[in-house]
């Protein structure tokens, strides 16, 4: 039986102050091949569960499940924003944890075949029975399958699209790029893809290349953000011109900027979303939160004129699995 926990004993535990927003949180494991795995299910208190969308939330290397729903904090920072939105849109939330590699820190077998430190589990099986489940344990809907990764998990992300494209209605990635090197085939389903990145970034390039810095070694390389960014749009078949959204500035003392660009003229179709974040860093953007001053020696500036999860949200909620075509005559 899973351990569940209410919003009060979470927070109680931890310290916090009780949230504006009210969700169940509880604990689960699936057994696989490599041993249990653990994951976490955020859902909204006192709304329907038949039929929801289910969002499958992809850390980044070195972080946790607890870090992605905000149960924990990533060297000081925290963030409750899937949690709210979990709350507020009654999508049911999803967030495993990755397994340990050979540096020690949870991670995703992605596709970078140079990426040494990466574990080399099935954690493509693990996103399919997580889908199974959120169908047959949690009342999901088939049609409505969300996967999001940031950084290692965004590249967990694009492989979820390349293997599990006919399941999924739409991915999304921050700080992630494609790999250079890899072992994943080429992806051959067109799927809507949210893509946000900082040009600033120095974890992950937006230009592409090594991926890492001082304190990473062996995350191999990638692809730049307007490469990955054209693989998935071509192969939508769709035009090379976007509508383009510049997000208001909000704080005079904020020294990035965000722009939209959106690929597809239906919402409910496929689209390519991509957030660009001028002077961001590897870091979500967040209308609210700043970052400690550490974090933000190490990771970059973080933009405080749209939300990350709300803006993915936002593109995810139109879109729907596409239906099987009928067998031939």
């Amino acid at each position: 039986m899973p351990l569940r926990f209410s919003r009060w004993s979470c927070l109680a535990a931890m310290g916090l102050a009780a949230p504006t927003f009210a969700v169940t949180v509880t604990d689960h494991t699936l057994a696989r091949p490599e041993g249990p795995r653990h994951y976490i299910a955020v859902e909204a208190d006192g709304k329907p569960r038949a039929q929801r969308p289910v969002l499958i939330l992809l850390h980044g290397h070195g972080a946790s499940a607890a870090v992605m729903v905000g149960l924990a904090s990533l060297a000081g920072y925290r963030t409750q924003a899937w949690p709210t939105l979990a709350q507020r849109e009654n999508v049911l939330l999803l967030a495993p944890d990755g397994v340990k590699g050979s540096d020690g820190k949870q991670s995703w077998n992605d596709c970078r075949s140079d990426a040494p430190t990466n574990t080399k589990v099935d954690d493509v099986g693990l996103i399919a029975e997580l889908i199974d489940t959120a169908i047959s344990r949690f009342g999901a809907d088939p049609a409505r399958v969300y996967v999001f990764g940031v950084s290692n998990g965004g590249a967990m992300a694009y492989r979820a699209g390349i293997e599990l494209a006919p399941r999924l209605a739409a991915i999304g990635v921050q700080s992630g790029l494609m790999a250079v090197k890899t072992t994943c085939p080429a992806p051959v389903h067109p799927l809507p893809v949210f893509i946000e990145h900082g040009t600033a970034d120095t974890i992950v390039p937006y230009a592409g290349g090594q991926v890492g810095n001082w304190l990473l070694r062996g995350r191999g390389t990638t692809l730049g953000t307007e490469q990955t960014v054209a693989i998935w749009r071509q192969l939508a078949g769709l035009s090379d011109t976007p509508a383009v959204h510049r997000y208001p500035h909000l704080h005079p003392d904020d020294p990035t900027s965000a722009t939209r660009y959106v690929w597809g003229a239906d919402p409910a179709g496929i689209q390519i979303e991509f957030l660009k974040i001028e002077g961001g860093g590897h870091v979500e953007a967040d209308m609210r939160n700043t970052l400690p001053w550490l974090l933000r020696k190490l990771v970059g500036e973080m933009n405080h004129d749209v939300d990350t999860a709300n803006e993915a949200w936002s593109f995810f909620k139109t879109k729907r699995k596409a239906a099987a075509a009928p067998p031939s005559p």
